[in-house]
């Protein structure tokens, strides 16, 4: 079996990680396998850069003026055709591919025209909407159908002038109809059930496989004094740990504003992440900004009593699989795959149906009383079961078999 990847990033972020660490795995098992990607990171063997900067700048122009993402990086697109005639790759794994570097036309023809079984890696939705990478804080569904009057024109894939959403849909369904041995793996049940109502409903098999993470780095562990100490000079006893990529309204932090403002006197929330749409900040907030440190992150959810997720929309919830592996219960918004993480009974968490800050608080102080200690041994062992490596790596190499066996 000879596997290509194909991904916006290769070694970083969350996506890129998953690549690398699949890539890796797959070659320990004496699989074939390569990966190309525009942008890389701990490149090492058989990883192909796809096209430059320069390229990546004018289809992000381009994008934006014409409101079609995925129609230009011609050139790129058929150089890397031509490495793909030279490694000749069994099956062609597709992770995320709106970041400006890829011809979908031409990427998804040559599979068809080759008869290459071919998998989306479902980390976010675009494959199957006109535009979107996430509809839910649109309220949006027109991607069940034509897509077309997109509410979201000027977010995401930002379109300056046209709304091409509908086009851009029927282009992906006509493109993917053509691939005789199209596979589907969702990074959550509610995205396999998303794809299963999309134009994708049509493949060969649609399977949900969570995303991993290091349970070894991910840990309960203990560090005294961590938030009194050092950078912090946290005096608070009781600490409300919540991260984000970068901090928006879809991610919560208009609820975690108010929430500061009715956290009892022994309480304080920390955000890491992205700050920069932050207007107003609170005594009761501290802020970090972007960590970078896994170790460090790592101490940071185990050495907090509770996590907190409002993000109205997740395809996975990396942070909150993390915060769990590190013993730490977790209340988040009931909602797309929060749901499926912390689960319904209440043992490593606890689910809000509105997203309003009272009803954080709510909870957050249930968990306060009882204290964190008694939802640790639960976290960590959903985190086992449904976030391990070795097993969830194992069910990415059945699926490829099993396509390729079709």
């Amino acid at each position: 079996m000879k596997v290509l990847q194909i991904n916006a990033i290769y070694g970083q972020f969350s996506t890129g990680r998953i690549v690398k660490e699949l890539h890796e795995e797959m070659e320990g098992r004496g699989i074939d396998c390569y990966v190309a990607s525009p942008i890389i990171f701990n490149s090492i063997e058989n990883v192909y850069k796809i096209g430059n900067v320069a390229d990546q700048k004018f289809h992000a122009m381009m994008s934006r003026i014409s409101g079609r993402q995925g129609y230009f990086s011609k050139k790129a697109t058929k150089r890397l055709l031509r490495y793909m005639d030279d490694i000749k790759p069994d099956i062609v794994v597709l992770h995320n591919l709106h970041s400006n570097y890829i011809n979908l036309k031409l990427l998804l023809g040559y599979l068809a025209d080759h008869h290459i079984a071919s998998i989306c890696v479902l980390h976010d939705c675009w494959l199957f909407t006109g535009k979107c990478m996430h509809f839910i804080e649109f309220d949006c569904n027109r991607w069940t159908k034509k897509c077309g009057k997109c509410p979201a024109k000027h977010n995401g894939n930002t379109s300056f002038f046209f709304d091409k959403s509908s086009k851009c849909l029927t282009d992906k369904k006509k493109y993917f109809e053509k691939i005789d041995r199209l596979g589907v793996i969702a990074v959550s049940k509610w995205v396999a059930e998303s794809a299963a109502g999309s134009i994708l409903k049509g493949a060969a098999m649609i399977r949900h496989i969570y995303n991993w993470i290091d349970l070894e780095i991910f840990r309960p562990q203990s560090c005294k004094n961590f938030w009194g100490g050092g950078d912090y000079q946290i005096r608070e006893s009781f600490i409300i740990f919540g991260i984000s990529a970068g901090w928006s309204a879809s991610k919560g932090i208009d609820v975690l504003t108010e929430l500061a403002d009715i956290l009892p006197a022994d309480c304080r929330i920390v955000l890491a992440g992205d700050v920069s749409e932050v207007s107003e900040t609170n005594n009761k907030i501290k802020l970090l900004g972007t960590v970078t440190d896994i170790d460090l992150l790592a101490k940071m959810y185990a050495m907090s009593d509770v996590f907190v997720n409002p993000s109205i929309q997740e395809t996975f919830g990396l942070t909150t699989a993390e915060a769990l592996a590190c013993g730490t219960p977790v209340v988040a918004y009931n909602a797309t795959a929060n749901t499926e993480l912390v689960g319904t009974d209440e043992s490593c968490g606890f689910l809000v149906d509105e997203n309003k800050a009272e009803n954080y608080l709510q909870n957050i102080l249930k968990i306060k009383e009882k204290s964190k200690e008694y939802y640790a041994a639960a976290a960590r062992k959903r985190a086992e079961e449904m976030f391990c490596k070795d097993k969830n790596i194992r069910q990415y190499i059945d699926t490829f078999k099993s396509l390729l066996a079709m």
